[in-house]
């Protein structure tokens, strides 16, 4: 359910297979089984529980009958969605183009300096999957290709890096890959001197590695193969087989989850446990990887802390009595919290994000007023200043600092209209060099040509909510203008003003494209996100609609071309809109929809549930029960019309499962008074994050956009 970083899931542009004509396709029917499900005195009728499957289930290779029901209904949806948007195949097939045509093909990554490498990943023209390689010393250097992922991606219907780590001595690099999407990610290991793939294989884990500083050992975080929450931290030594691993660590609590990583000193190595409201780190020292784990802060509740290392002591960012979070410092030798000093104090306005620790310098992400800031600080007097950025609304970010005794910050800028630019700021003369442009393949882009505006909508509780908007210049606001609402509103997480090329083929043809920031996000501070959960996830629903309205209001647009996106988290935010006013909107596109709120979190065997009750309750507690199910979308569907709805999930789908919005769309049917459009695409061979490689996940938005598109009248 829960994810920072979203990639759109829909349906391929075309099929090979004949495609049914419109006139003559009905929607599909799912079959009923009422399942009683009781909790809290009260019974809820589930019709469609039948459509759940196990993992075994799925993974057999002859379905049994409950299996083969599923499958077939599954693929009658897609079908029926086929012939649905068959009328739209020929411009599907010219927006792909068109998309992928603003892509410059044989590009390559800004190069960055780590141990004596240069390292960058690039793509050759025509290729889904980059390589990964290095230089030694300097961009003039003999460059060594250390992955090839055309070679590992080909023939494969999913293919995803995981993590990719080169030990300390520069020798030996540990890869993993996800061949099915449910982000269970296998490691191998390769020599980079003789370029053999090793034969240690390590599977279901989390995909990151960490080196100690001996270069033959490993750890690594494994999932439980049910649940998937990453609960244990191995030992692994190279040429030894997975068996003999050791078993560094196991978090017992279900509502917790493992972590390892390294310093970026290089003298450590954390390791630590996460939930939503608490986290707690232990360190150990690099050189010593069988030597003995230390406590930096026992967890409490309510509690988050990071830990950072630099010189004597750890840095620590932490909301211990500071909401919006501070920065403290304590000894190694001393770390529990009674010894932490204040060195950057709490601020009611001012959201403490993360820490950059460089030499002579050190780099604050912030937050105020729901934009980003980086702070220089210098170590040696205390002064201080910040980075100046002018657009009203963009997103900036410390990025891939990996180099400790340095001047330089890397930072990354994008706004509206700015694509994704790559700086290296000289922290002592405030100078900066434009290390990389995101290339626009088009001869007619220009940001000139586009209007970023930023402003605030007063809701109905009186809080004022941002929305950051682009549109083409000229747009006239007569609320003629179709405008797509995008937001999230979820797990604290902050949805920041980004370019898109993709989204220039929707401003090219009129589209006004939004993002509303509301509570759920952090983007206003901690308070955002608290406001945004539990019992006050209403609030999050709300803000959207209100939000919706003023834009209205204002003559942005109008019901009959307002249009709304969201997925995942976003995606029960689409569901829950659409209950309570259908009437606001034309359109709706939901992606991998987390809409079946209290079975989900009701059922602890299903992967990622512990996790989630800090976000939305535990419905075991009849006050969380009650209210959860006030708003769930699946149980709040009720006999009305809707809007035109796209919904989009992945059978392999392990965060939000399959059905959940598999039995959405056949209630949903059963229930709607009107005769607007209602289909689903279930991408059989991919999971959460969309389909693999860099261009098929832009068949997937051609789909969406000619949905948008066409019906707006809008046929090329």
């Amino acid at each position: 359910m829960k994810l920072i970083h979203f990639s759109i899931l829909t349906a391929l542009v075309t099929s090979c297979s004949p495609q049914p004509e419109e006139s003559n396709m009905k929607a599909p029917e799912a079959k009923k089984i009422a399942e009683e499900i009781s909790i809290h005195g009260d019974t809820r009728v589930d019709d469609y529980f039948w459509m759940r499957l196990s993992d075994e289930q799925k993974e057999a290779k002859n379905p049994d009958a409950q299996t083969q029901d599923v499958l077939d209904y599954l693929n009658a949806e897609n079908d029926y969605l086929n012939a649905k948007m068959a009328h739209t195949n020929v411009f599907q097939k010219e927006l792909f183009d068109e998309i992928v045509g603003r892509i410059k093909q044989d590009d390559s990554s800004v190069p960055y300096k780590k141990n004596g490498y240069v390292y960058y990943s690039r793509f050759e023209a025509g290729e889904d999957y980059g390589l990964n390689c290095r230089k030694k010393e300097s961009m003039d250097g003999k460059e060594e290709i250390i992955l090839n992922g055309p070679e590992l991606g080909k023939d494969q219907s999913y293919f995803a890096l995981g993590g990719l780590s080169v030990s300390t001595n520069n020798k030996m690099m540990a890869y993993s890959v996800d061949l099915v999407s449910r982000r269970q990610y296998t490691i191998h290991f390769k020599d980079l001197e003789t370029g053999k793939v090793l034969s240690d294989k390590i599977e279901n884990t989390t995909g990151g590695i960490t080196w100690a500083n001996d270069n033959k050992t490993v750890f690594y975080t494994k999932k439980d193969p049910v649940t998937l929450r990453s609960c244990q931290i191995y030992k692994h030594t190279l040429g030894t087989s997975q068996d003999s691993d050791e078993l560094v660590y196991e978090e017992k609590d279900e509502t917790f989850n493992a972590w390892i990583s390294k310093s970026k000193s290089g003298d450590f190595i954390f390791m630590g446990s996460w939930s939503t409201l608490s986290s707690e780190t232990q360190y150990l020292d690099a050189n010593n990887p069988n030597g003995e784990w230390k406590l930096v802060q026992a967890r409490e509740k309510d509690h988050e802390y990071s830990v950072s290392h630099f010189g004597e002591y750890f840095y620590i960012v932490t909301n211990d009595g500071a909401k919006n979070f501070k920065l403290m410092k304590t000894p190694i030798s001393a770390t529990d919290k009674s010894n932490w000093e204040e060195v950057i104090a709490h601020r009611a306005d001012v959201l403490l994000e993360d820490i950059d620790i460089f030499k002579n310098h050190l780099v604050v992400s912030e937050r105020e007023n729901g934009l980003n800031q980086l702070r220089v600080m210098k170590w040696a007097d205390g002064s201080e200043h910040y980075i100046q950025f002018n657009d009203p609304a963009y997103m900036a970010y410390s990025t891939t600092n990996l180099e400790f005794d340095t001047d330089e910050l890397r930072y990354n800028y994008t706004s509206l209209t700015t694509p994704m630019s790559t700086y290296d700021y000289n922290m002592n003369t405030k100078e900066q060099e434009l290390k990389k442009q995101a290339a626009v393949m088009d001869d007619k882009f220009s940001p000139d040509n586009y209007t970023s505006e930023r402003m605030f909508a007063e809701v109905r509780d009186g809080v004022n909510v941002p929305i950051s908007m682009v549109y083409k210049k000229g747009m006239k606001k007569d609320g003629k203008a179709p405008l797509l609402l995008y937001a999230y509103g979820s797990y604290g997480s902050s949805m920041d003003a980004y370019f898109s090329s993709v989204r220039l083929s929707l401003l090219d043809r009129g589209f006004v494209f939004a993002i509303a920031h509301i509570r759920g996000g952090q983007e206003m501070g901690r308070h955002w996100y608290e406001d945004g959960k539990l019992l006050k996830k209403k609030n999050t629903f709300n803000d959207f609609i209100d939000c919706g309205k003023y834009l209205i209001e204002n003559n942005y647009t109008s019901t009959e071309h307002l249009y709304a996106q969201g997925g995942s988290a976003g995606g029960l935010l689409m569901g829950a809109i659409i209950n309570m006013e259908p009437e606001l909107w034309n359109g709706v596109i939901a992606q991998v929809p987390f809409v079946d709120v209290v079975s989900t979190m009701l059922d602890e065997s299903i992967p990622l549930t512990t996790g989630e009750f800090d976000e939305w309750g535990n419905p075991k507690n009849k006050a969380y029960y009650d209210y959860i199910k006030s708003y769930s979308p699946y149980d709040n569907i009720e006999k009305k019309a809707y809007p035109n709805l796209l919904i989009t999930t992945g059978y392999w789908d392990s965060q939000v499962q399959y059905w959940e919005p598999a039995k959405w769309i056949a209630k949903l049917r059963a229930y709607k008074t009107d005769d607007n459009l209602l289909m689903m695409h279930c991408n059989m061979d991919v999971g959460h994050g969309g389909a693999s490689g860099r261009f098929e996940r832009y068949k997937e938005v051609a789909l969406e956009y000619a949905f948008l598109l066409d019906l707006e009248g809008i046929k090329k």
